[in-house]
């Protein structure tokens, strides 16, 4: 075989390049209970910051769990576009 020292890594990068994008392709999502998800979780969240979280958190405690997700819109500094951004990564139970 006549492969010079110097593609066989080339390759071998390639390949694992590779092999780490298409496994990040089909990675499900992290579901986020809003009702138990703590500051940093929340903080997760599309379009939501420190800030917000500790909005969330304060709201969820003067207020209770969260019946839906759809509720987040409640909380200052949050708007329907934001809950709707984050609809599939949201869970209440």
């Amino acid at each position: 075989m006549n492969c010079t020292p110097t593609r066989t890594p080339l390759m071998a990068t390639l390949v694992l390049l590779f092999s780490l994008f298409a496994g990040f392709a089909h990675a499900e999502p992290v579901t986020i209970n809003i009702n138990t998800a703590d500051i940093e979780t929340l903080a997760s969240l599309d379009g939501i910051g420190q800030s917000k979280a500790e909005a969330i958190v304060a709201y969820r405690d003067a207020n209770g769990p969260f019946q839906s997700s759809d509720e987040l819109a409640n909380v200052k500094g949050i708007g329907e576009r934001t809950v709707e951004k984050n609809a599939e990564r949201m869970t209440v139970e």
